[in-house]
This record gives structure tokens, sequence and C-alpha cells, in this order.
């Protein structure tokens, strides 16, 4: 990497900037910044990243705002070692699309069981009553992954992406010191 990319990528990865391919040109943005400026998702379709913003905006208010969708699509299109996803430190095997396809497609099949519409037309009440349920296990005829567990990794999730940012970190009062805890990347 030559001295003007490295910089560049450095001072990327000091705002939370992340590797997106815009135009056929691959460009640093924050997760929120490539979903504002509606950079096409690679590995998850509309339908699972609909669900997936709705049920992080359940999890932790802005979640979609800040680019949850947009955060996972981009992480699950980077080879597993390098991967900033909860679900890495699982014991689930790579590919990880494969849980998220799993995951989602569970929550929806659930949702229209449950209430006979996609979890993101569910009223704010419906979708945290169907989250609780999801985080105790107890969503009957689920199908998919452990509901506890899609619960749990998709939290982490919607709070990473809120909240392990500077931005996050000045939203909770913390102050932000790299030189002890340094940013994560996304």
């Amino acid at each position: 990497m030559d001295d003007i990319a490295r910089r560049a990528f450095m001072q990327g990865a000091g705002i939370g900037a992340l590797a997106f391919t815009v135009g056929g040109v691959e460009v640093l943005l924050t997760a929120a910044q490539a979903r504002a400026q509606a950079v096409p998702l690679r590995m998850l379709t509309p339908d699972e990243a609909q669900t997936l913003e709705a049920l992080g905006e359940t999890f932790a208010i802005g979640a979609r705002q800040a680019g949850i969708a947009h955060f996972v699509d981009q992480q699950l299109g980077l080879s597993p070692g390098y991967a900033l996803l909860t679900l890495r430190t699982s014991e689930v095997r790579p590919p990880y699309v494969d849980f998220y396809r799993a995951a989602l497609g569970g929550i929806e099949r659930a949702s229209q069981g449950l209430f006979g519409r996609k979890y993101a037309q569910l009223t704010e009440a419906e979708q945290r009553d169907f989250a609780g349920r999801l985080r105790q296990n107890k969503i009957e005829a689920w199908q998919g992954p452990s509901q506890s567990f899609v619960y749990g990794i998709l939290r982490n999730d919607a709070i990473d992406v809120v909240y392990g940012t500077v931005e996050g970190f000045a939203r909770l009062g913390v102050p932000y010191m790299p030189h002890i805890l340094p940013e994560r990347s996304w």
C-alpha cells in the first residue's frame, strides 16, 4: 500500500469508515453514509436488509440510520477472519451469510405466523413483543437457529453499529480514549 493510500485508509478508520464499492470504485464510508447514499447491498437481499434494519431499531434506537444493514452486508463480503461481526466469536462456521439468511428468514416466518405481517410492518409494541419472545425462546414453531442466539447476535450488531463509534461514545457521555480502547473500524 503506498503512503497516500495508507494515510487515507488510516484517516477513514479513525472515523469508522469501511470500504464500499460505489460505481465500481472502492471508497471509504461509514455504514451510515453508505445507507444515506443508497450504496447497493452485495450480500443481503432488500427484504433481509429491511428486516435487519427494523429488528436493529428495536434493539438499539438509531441502528437503521447508523446503517446496520450496510455494516452487516459489508462485513459479510469480507474474508471471515477479518469480519468485525460478533458472530465471528461464536462456534458458527463461515460463510456467515448463511446464519443471517436463516435467522432473518426465521424472523419473517415467525412474524407472519404470529401477526400475519412482515416484521418491518409490525407496530412498535408488536416488534418489542416479538423481540421479547425471541430472547426467551418462546416463539412456537420457530424455524431457524436458536432463538436466543439469534437475539443475542443481532442485538450485538445493533449495539455495535450505534454505540461502537466515537459518536456513539459521545452520545453515551463516555470520553473516547484511543490509547485505552481503540475504536472499531466500521
